[in-house]
């Protein structure tokens, strides 16, 4: 019975001889080099990674696995490095001497100012060793039930100061180790390492203002996993020290302690990485007061700087706290949480200011961009803070998305409701395109980049308060339809056509200050022309649609040919043969026909003089008008004055047909002119 009890023992004890001897295998092959293949890198890091998730085994435990074991067995820091004679009949004195001995080496560092790591892995190791037995030594006395006028009491008492002043020292060593091994971090020259790689890459660097990392920093959500960059902030090098010295202090019960000392360190990193990124600490106030060039600066900095922080600089502390306290582990997640919560409620802050200041149309883009980037970010935010602790970070920045939504939301409604009570007090020089209506058109050009964010954030508002347009028709709703919106016509379009129809209604009024009413007419006609080009060459002929664009054009139309009849009729009128014979006969009185064609000479000048300064901005449209106007009223006045000029004679023709054809070429060019032409004969 006693063999098959032991059987398992030695069993255990080849396999530990067996494990030693193939780490001295793997540290004497390794030698000299300098330089490992990825694939070696990869296996070290994955035994690293093991080696800090195995527990230190019980004392019952390593006293069967390490009896007969001598002090040249230990490994260095990332490894096993307790070793110490289990015996459980131990007497007083050897407990002295035991005692006597740790002392001696945890106390001896106290007259030492050196820090223990820069000392080198020797002396590291063997006060990890000191202090990890008298861990062990309490833990022993501890379980013999000891009287306070026992002996062992008395050394139990000891050992407890001496551990006491050992974690102290850890818990120095561990911040140092941290501060002074912190890498340094440059947005502008970054090393990256892929999260899917546990060995480093020594040149794997890139650029941050690079378009590449831009837009990797900008891809879609489902490939966020595989591309996270995770950069070292501490020196690798160190981890397995910090790791080590993490679960000693842990292991005695100074949980607390070495969280606090992480924290503190880690929290000022993170500041200093605001600071780098050029986040400066502003309240809700500053950025209220603050001057639109200098707040549109500042938003364009944060969307910059929200992306690296989060998908680098978090993603690289969470690691971090991985590695050192295991991940998963919920100390490790915990300390992330509060290393990292000020730094990112101090960029939520601003967001949340954005959203509460004046919703004004100009900010509306950069709200939008805010969102975006945010919306963008909350699967990377919701991952890194997927426990309980990290809840409040996480519904925080959920707060701040729904603010910036509702932001956008009311400044967008406070866009059409500007439209609708812009109001002039004089007429618009020249009757050519309104600056309201470029800024509205050009407004809704650059949303459509934005047309899945509003339609996700106008989908809520009430659509019964935005009417169709009064000249929606149903061949417009199937036009949306054909464009993607399958039953129903989507909320950005019922808005951006909502918002045409206010612009045409504004414009209506705005025509009315004009006393001419061709001017008014040419007024719409150019203003109307600019709209239905601004939808048919953009994006916003898939929201609006083709039928809509038929509609405009239709209208503008409508009110060219308003405007030849407002301006041309009563002129054309005088080359009509009404009224030009001798009464009572039908002979044709030369008094009459001196008289209609000097006032149409008259006519033509006045309205050479008015309409030269007038303009149409567009080419293709003026021109197109003048040829309107050529084919009607040089036609009229070539026929009028063929027909009659054997009763006149050339001595009253002031302008030939050619001249006036001429004329006409002044038209719409904003630039007044005045006729000066003599009687010639």
């Amino acid at each position: 019975m006693a063999v098959e009890e032991s059987e398992p023992v030695i069993g255990e004890l080849e396999r530990e001889e067996n494990l030693i001897a193939a780490v001295r295998h793997i540290v004497k092959a390794l030698g000299p080099n300098k330089t490992l293949t990825s694939d070696a890198k990869k296996i070290l890091a994955d035994l690293s990674t093991r080696l800090s998730s195995m527990s230190i085994p019980s004392e019952k435990e390593e006293g069967k696995q390490g009896q007969g074991e001598d002090d040249g067995d230990n490994h260095d820091g990332g490894g096993d490095l307790y070793d110490e004679d289990d015996d459980d009949d131990e007497g007083i004195s050897a407990i002295e001497e035991k005692l006597n001995v740790i002392q001696e080496k945890i106390m001896r560092w106290e007259e030492d100012q050196s820090m223990i790591w820069d000392l080198g892995p020797e002396e590291a190791s063997e006060y990890l060793n000191a202090a990890n037995e008298a861990r062990r030594l309490i833990e022993k006395l501890e379980s013999l039930n000891l009287k306070k006028e026992d002996q062992e009491y008395k050394f139990m008492q000891r050992a407890y100061s001496v551990l006491q002043t050992a974690m102290a020292r850890l818990e120095e060593e561990f911040r140092n180790l941290l501060i002074q091994n912190r890498q340094p971090f440059e947005p502008e020259y970054v090393s990256i390492r892929s999260s899917e790689e546990d060995a480093v890459d020594e040149n794997s660097i890139v650029s941050l203002g690079d378009e590449s990392v831009e837009e990797s920093l900008q891809r879609d959500s489902v490939s966020r996993a595989s591309e996270e960059h995770i950069i070292y902030l501490v020196h690798p090098a160190v981890i397995p020290d910090l790791r080590c010295i993490a679960n000693l202090l842990f292991a005695s019960n100074y949980v607390q302690e070495c969280s606090n000392a992480y924290i503190i360190v880690r929290r000022d990193a993170l500041d200093e990485c605001l600071f780098i990124l050029e986040m400066e600490r502003l309240s809700i106030e500053d950025v209220l007061k603050m001057e639109w060039g200098t707040l549109n600066s500042k938003i364009k900095r944060w969307i910059w700087a929200v992306k690296i922080f989060v998908r680098v600089y978090l993603a690289s502390e969470r690691w971090l706290s991985d590695q050192l306290f295991g991940e998963g582990e919920p100390v490790g997640l915990s300390c992330f949480v509060d290393a990292s919560k000020a730094s990112i409620l101090q960029l939520l802050n601003f967001g949340e200011a954005m959203s509460i200041g004046p919703h004004q149309p100009e900010k509306l883009f950069r709200v939008l961009d805010m969102y975006e980037v945010l919306q963008d970010l909350m699967p990377d935010i919701d991952a890194l803070y997927s426990v309980e602790v990290g809840s409040s970070v996480k519904i925080e920045c959920h707060e701040v998305l729904k603010r910036l939504g509702d932001c956008v939301r009311v400044t967008f409604l406070e866009f059409e409701n500007a439209i609708a009570t812009n109001v002039s007090s004089t007429p618009f020089v020249g009757g050519g395109i309104h600056p309201l209506t470029k800024y509205v058109m050009n407004y809704l050009r650059t949303l459509t980049d934005y047309s899945d964010i509003l339609n996700l954030l106008l989908k809520d508002q009430d659509e019964d308060a935005i009417s169709l347009s009064p000249d929606m028709s149903p061949g417009t709703e199937e036009d949306s339809r054909s464009q993607g919106s399958p039953g129903r016509v989507s909320s950005m379009a019922l808005h951006f056509r909502s918002i045409a129809s206010i612009l045409e209604s504004n414009l209506e009024e705005k025509s009315k200050l004009y006393k001419e009413v061709s001017l008014q007419h040419l007024f719409l006609m150019n203003n109307l022309h600019y709209m239905a080009e601004k939808v048919k060459g953009s994006e916003l002929r898939l929201i609006h649609g083709d039928e809509w664009i038929r509609k405009c054009n239709w209208k503008f139309q409508q009110h060219a040919m308003k405007y030849e009849r407002a301006s041309w009729n009563p002129i054309l009128n005088l080359l009509k043969d009404e009224g030009i014979h001798v009464p009572g006969t039908n002979s044709v009185s030369k008094s009459l026909l001196k008289e209609r064609l000097q006032s149409f000479f008259l006519g033509f000048e006045d309205v050479y003089r008015i309409q030269t300064a007038w303009i149409i901005p567009d080419i293709q449209l003026r021109e197109d008008l003048r040829i309107s106007i050529s084919v009607k009223v040089i036609q009229a006045y070539r026929t009028f004055v063929g027909r009659h000029i054997s009763h006149m004679g050339y001595k009253i023709i002031k302008y030939t047909v050619e001249e006036l054809e001429n004329y006409l070429f002044d038209f719409f060019e904003g630039s007044q002119k005045w006729l000066q032409n003599p009687h010639r004969r």
